[in-house]
C-alpha cells in the first residue's frame, strides 16, 4: 500500500469522524426533545413522513456512518488479512451493505415503504 493511499484513508476518516460527531449531536438531542415532550413512536413517524429534510439528514448520516465503518474494517483487515486485496474489497461489500440496510431504513421512516 502506498503512502498517500494510507494518508488518503487516514485524511477521509477523520474527516467523517467529524462530520458524525455533529450528526450523532443532533440526533441525540432530537431524541431527548422527543421523548421528554411525550411524544410516541407514532407521533414521530407522524412528524418524519415526507420530511425531505429529515430524509436528507439520515441520508447523509447513513452514508458518513458507511464511509467511516468501511475505512475502519479496511483498515482492521489490513493488518489481519493476508492479502490487502481481500481487506479492500470486504471493506467496499460493508460499504454497501450499510448503505443499502441504511437507506432503506431512511426510507421506510420518511416515506413509510
Amino acid at each position: 500500500m502506498s503512502a498517500a493511499r494510507a494518508a488518503r484513508r487516514w485524511y477521509w476518516q477523520r474527516l467523517s469522524a467529524m462530520a458524525l460527531a455533529l450528526f450523532v449531536l443532533v440526533h441525540l438531542a432530537v431524541v431527548m426533545l422527543a421523548v421528554r415532550g411525550g411524544l410516541s413512536a407514532a407521533e414521530i413517524l407522524g412528524r418524519t413522513r415526507g420530511s425531505l429534510a429529515w430524509m436528507a439528514f439520515y441520508g447523509v448520516f447513513v452514508a458518513l456512518v458507511a464511509l467511516h465503518a468501511a475505512i475502519g474494517l479496511r483498515n482492521v483487515l489490513d493488518e489481519w488479512t493476508p492479502t490487502r486485496r481481500l481487506a479492500g474489497v470486504l471493506g467496499g461489500v460493508a460499504a454497501l451493505l450499510l448503505l443499502a440496510l441504511g437507506w432503506r431504513a431512511v426510507a421506510a421512516v420518511t416515506w413509510g415503504g
